[in-house]
């Protein structure tokens, strides 16, 4: 009860320095001030000493009892007063309320001393931030029909209906989902299905692409190259939402006045974006060429107006920007995986699909044919990349060897490898020749390394150089990665990353990490489709929402 008592006086005594002096002269004071008037005992003049005696022990001990009855009063008087004192302040609360609203502003004091608040906004501004919202716009959705609620015909008092089945098919039934699903053979009109149909390619697209480029070929040494990648930037202007799926392929085109990307996605569609420019979506012109994954494209060199696309549904079309139409340049069933130019003016081609057989095209020839199909050992084939100074050569990424054909030699079924590069344990994800010499092959595989093979002398088995660990195990959700060579820098390449923070990685052939490519702001994406501009500083990653980050000086 003291400590209860006492507690309370605490409370009180805080509160009453908190409240204005003029509200304490106005408290009532309490009637139990005046004590009882206290009843006189008179005892006779004849009453023996014991009798006296008695009466006097008995009158002490009734002085004591109402002295503590007295202190007692004061007690609840002044509580009593400090009660009313406070509730001038704050009328219809009890002491067990004030005391809480004590509590609460300790709390608060003690939390606002060790600056909780504050860190809890500094949280709040570290969440993730939103994906970019330039380019391609969500189409919106249309509103639902408000549909009468249904009723079974047993509320609605019908009887239920005889249904019969249909009779049973004969013969068997044949599917041809494949064909229905592929766009029709033949040249197809270049019309963005972002824009009002009818609306022509904007004249300035045509003038960026026709310019003539020049591959710079001066290379730096690794500081200046490690500090001009230092310079290269990435704002919220250089993101943009290019195609509406998850992107398989995506490539630079030459010119070095302007920035312009074009992206693959998983159910055909191509995009183009031009950095800065004002038509389409924020710069985005999309296509339907494919009606499947777009799983390889490259500008051509020798005509920089043409884009070549490859799709899995089997076709093979060329972008042509100065006559505004997609050409037909190679057409099969389906399964088409990776092509690569087999010449220096982009007329002939090396494609291959799902099944390892390569085809040689030869774009002069009319038609949309191919010159010669050969089968090669493995039962399936990811990627083909041609030597850069000998075209004659070209590397296949096959299930878990690396082998390099001689293109003079190929024969039907059987063909023999003038060089191998063994050592994965794994399938291969990719594999290229370096972009000047063709003296190394970089390699990616799924047993979480990255290899690079000294090819220079064309060794029946090439030796391996370097074995970089990186983790390649994206999921199913995710393209997988590839590493690509610098196409300016003959013994660096570029590779996205699992890591978190999420960045992208450039690498020196020794395995020697150049610089790693993160802003927390802009990229927070994995980055499974890389390349690097062939003149400028500039590096473009893709990930599986078909968004491009650009990063540049």
């Amino acid at each position: 009860m003291s400590t209860t008592r006492t507690k309370r006086k605490a409370v009180v005594k805080v509160l009453m320095e908190r409240t204005p002096v003029d509200l304490q002269d106005s408290v009532r004071r309490s009637s139990r001030n005046a004590l009882a008037p206290k009843r006189l005992q008179y005892s006779p003049d004849l009453a023996t000493a014991e009798t006296t005696n008695k009466k006097r022990k008995t009158k002490e001990r009734k002085d004591e009892d109402t002295q503590n009855k007295t202190q007692d009063l004061k007690e609840e008087e002044e509580e009593e007063q400090s009660s009313e004192h406070v509730s001038s302040g704050h009328e219809g609360l009890s002491l067990y309320e004030l005391e809480r609203l004590e509590n609460i502003r300790q709390n608060q004091a003690f939390l606002s001393s060790i600056n909780l608040f504050q860190a809890t906004e500094g949280l709040k501004q570290l969440s993730r931030p939103k994906p970019s919202q330039r380019g391609l716009m969500r189409s919106n959705t249309a509103a639902k029909e408000v549909l009468p609620p249904r009723k079974s015909l047993r509320l609605q008092n019908k009887e239920a209906e005889i249904l019969t089945l249909p009779p049973e098919p004969r013969g068997t039934l044949i599917y041809e989902e494949s064909k229905s699903l592929k766009k029709p053979a033949g040249p197809l009109p270049m019309d963005p299905v972002n824009m009002e149909e009818g609306s022509k390619l904007p004249s300035q697209l045509f003038k960026i692409c026709s310019e003539t480029t020049k591959e710079r070929k001066d290379e730096l040494d690794l500081k200046n190259y490690s500090s001009a990648l230092k310079k290269m930037k990435i704002t919220q202007e250089r993101v943009a939402k290019v195609v509406k799926d998850r992107v398989f392929s995506a490539a630079f085109h030459p010119c070095s006045s302007s920035l312009l990307m074009a992206a693959g996605d998983k159910w055909g569609k191509v995009g183009l974006w031009k950095l800065g420019a004002d038509w389409g979506d924020d710069g985005v012109l999309l296509f339907e060429p494919h009606t499947r994954p777009v799983s390889c494209m490259a500008f051509s060199r020798a005509h920089t107006t043409q884009l070549l696309s490859l799709s899995y549904d089997g076709s093979l079309r060329c972008m042509d920007i100065e006559k505004a139409v997609f050409d037909d340049v190679y057409d099969i069933n389906d399964g088409l995986k990776t092509f690569d130019f087999m010449s220096h003016d982009c007329s002939t081609l090396v494609v291959g699909d799902w099944y390892g057989d390569v085809a040689i095209i030869d774009r002069r020839t009319p038609g949309n044919s191919h010159e010669s199909v050969h089968s090669l050992d493995p039962k399936s084939l990811r990627c083909v990349s041609v030597h850069p100074v000998q075209k004659h050569y070209f590397a296949v990424a096959e299930n878990r060897i690396v082998s390099i054909y001689d293109s003079r030699c190929l024969k039907k079924t059987k063909c023999q490898a003038v060089s191998q590069l063994h050592g994965h344990s794994l399938s291969i994800s990719s594999a290229y020749f370096s972009p000047h010499t063709g003296n190394r092959v970089l390699t990616t595989c799924m047993d979480n390394h990255i290899r690079i093979y000294d090819t220079s002398a064309m060794k029946t088995q090439s030796p391996l150089l370097t074995k970089i660990r990186h983790d390649m195990q994206t999921g199913r959700w995710l393209s997988k990665l590839s590493a690509v060579w610098d196409p300016k820098q003959e013994e660096c390449f570029v590779v996205g990353s699992m890591l978190r923070p999420r960045r992208v990685q450039v690498f020196h052939e020794s395995g020697q990490l150049q610089h790693t490519f993160m802003d927390d702001d802009n990229l927070n994406t994995v980055l499974s489709v890389t390349a690097f501009h062939p003149s400028r500083n500039a590096l473009l990653g893709a990930n599986s929402s078909g968004r491009l980050h650009v990063f540049s000086d």
